[in-house]
């Protein structure tokens, strides 16, 4: 690039929540990557929680882990499978965050006894905190995508924030993407364009004018439906976008590279643009949509209901599918209602299982229920982090003979804690934040299932847990057939297990599905999509 400006995009929403705001920041984030423009992004949500780690995921989808320990939002899974760049604290900021740094400096005084406001004093925080990453000098672009909805009261000083930026930066180093819906009304038969004329009006009462339109829609905007938007809006007709639903997330690069929006935003910088290099992502998607052949897996866990709960295993699912020119069916199971009489029925026909991660006793038991099935059955199993601990508890029951094994997060009670507590956190008292978090060394033993799918014996995995493997039943559970095979190096803690007498069952205490990208799909999940297939051809 030959300006040494950072430019910055904002990507604003409209009319609607949940229209896709981070896959279109990170569609076009991908156009600019593939032009070699380094480019990040990073996402501001409008609720006071300080991040999203104490949020149940029927509130807010899956909790993502970034190397560093940063709990954030799922969008910036999306920001990291796309782009295969690692994210950061930085990344993700939230009010509460924000709040919170105002209210600490002024409880040491460092406002010098003025008043505290939301003009200046929070505003100017979130000006900070949106230019930290655009001020370490390692990338030409940054994208921010702004939670919540415009004209919601929450939203209102992130906005306010984004009008002084443009203001201070210029309209060469600062433009705004919103993102707005135009609903079809089949009774009128007409797609309606004043529902996104109010929300680009109510974006202008607070001082922002939006340089582009992107319109998510069902059906194609007519060259007089543009016309109109650009009109009313105060946008040129070549800045109004068609998103219209795709497929797949994985075809909305390309669908913004036939719409123009990089060529738009780039002209708006002054930045050269050129033809985005996109071989491998379309290789990628050659191989999604032609399968060669079809495995079922059948995913267990406890928020089955909202798809966005588990949302890094599902692509890690379709990375991993792609790779091995699978198409990867996932069934959702509902830990809770797996009882012994219906588990043949429910897990029978699969051609793998995943036990999901999770948190609480409630489903636990149906868990255990489904991997004692998978075990006595030879089907291949992957076991993440709560997974990987019904395992251990399974095993400690039913071949140890252990009955009343458990985890002491599940009862506190139980004579065999094959599941403990980790030491460093039993004086902690607050939940947030407070968790093993982030990229942690592991070593793998050699001449094992794990060493073999890593091909190293040294990785770095991320994790999000606060109960461990007690090693006290370690050598028990060895002789009985369920080996440790990966430990942290400093702490010793058991990391990986598997059963070498089973065709394929591992357990990680680790979240794998927080690395893998479309660039680099998992080898956990590749070695597991791998091993189902294997299944299935035997069956």
């Amino acid at each position: 690039m030959t300006d040494t400006t950072t430019k910055y995009i904002f990507v604003t929403g409209g009319v609607s929540s949940s229209l896709g705001k981070g896959i279109i920041a990170a569609s076009l984030a991908k156009l600019l990557q593939a032009q070699g423009y380094r480019t990040t992004i990073q996402k501001l949500d409008p609720y006071i929680n300080i991040d999203p780690g104490t949020l149940n995921p029927y509130e807010h989808g899956e909790c993502y882990v970034t190397d560093d320990g940063a709990e954030t939002d799922l969008d910036l899974g999306h920001y990291e499978r796309f782009l295969n760049v690692a994210t950061s604290q930085a990344n993700n900021v939230t009010t509460g965050r924000i709040y919170q740094s105002v209210i600490d400096k002024e409880r040491r005084g460092e406002f010098l006894g003025k008043t505290v406001q939301v003009i200046p004093h929070i505003t100017d925080e979130i000006k900070h905190r949106i230019q930290i990453l655009g001020n370490s000098g390692d990338y030409d672009i940054v994208i921010t995508e702004i939670g919540g909805t415009v004209g919601d009261i929450e939203s209102l000083p992130y906005v306010e924030a984004v009008r002084q930026l443009k203001w201070e930066m210029g309209n060469e180093n600062a433009l705004v993407i919103h993102l707005t819906l135009i609903p079809y009304l089949s009774a009128a038969g007409e797609l309606k364009t004043k529902p996104t004329q109010h929300s680009v009006k109510t974006l202008m009462e607070s001082g922002v004018q939006a340089d582009i339109l992107v319109c998510r829609t069902e059906h194609n905007l007519s060259d007089k439906i543009r016309t109109k938007l650009a009109r009313f809006c105060n946008v040129k007709k070549e800045a109004v976008i068609e998103s219209i639903d795709a497929s797949t997330i994985y075809d909305v690069p390309n669908l913004m590279l036939n719409e123009g929006l990089d060529k738009v935003v780039l002209a708006q910088l002054k930045l050269k643009n050129k033809t985005p290099d996109l071989t491998s992502w379309n290789t990628f998607l050659a191989k999604h949509k032609n399968p060669k052949s079809e495995v079922v897996i059948g995913l267990i866990g406890k928020y089955v209901e909202l798809q966005d709960s588990y949302k890094s295993i599902l692509e890690s699912f379709i990375h991993a599918g792609a790779a091995n020119e699978v198409k990867v069916r996932v069934e959702s199971i509902h830990s809770e209602y797996l009882q012994p009489e219906n588990i043949a029925s429910k897990l029978s026909h699969l051609d793998g299982v995943l036990v999901a991660p999770g948190f609480g006793e409630r489903g636990i038991e149906g868990k255990i229920e489904a991997i004692r099935y998978v075990r006595e059955h030879q089907i291949p199993f992957f076991g993440i982090c709560l997974g990987m601990q019904m395992a251990t508890i399974e095993f400690s029951r039913n071949v140890l003979g252990l009955e009343q094994a458990n985890s002491s997060e599940m009862d506190p009670q139980t004579p065999h804690p094959v599941i403990d507590i980790m030491e460093a956190q039993k004086k902690v008292t607050e939940k947030g934040g407070t968790m093993r978090l982030g990229a942690w060394n592991c070593n793998l033993l050699e001449n094992t299932k794990i060493a073999s799918i890593y091909k190293t014996t040294s990785i770095m995995e991320r994790h999000r847990h606060r109960y461990e493997f007690n090693n006290t039943y370690k050598t028990q559970l060895e002789n009985a057939g369920l080996k440790a095979t990966g430990f942290n190096p400093e702490t010793g803690l058991v990391e990986v297990i598997e059963i070498p007498s089973h065709p394929w069952f591992v357990g990680v205490q680790y979240h794998p599905e927080y690395k893998s990208t479309v660039a680099n799909p998992h080898p956990l999940f590749l070695a597991f999509i791998k091993a189902a297939l294997k299944h299935k051809t035997k069956k």
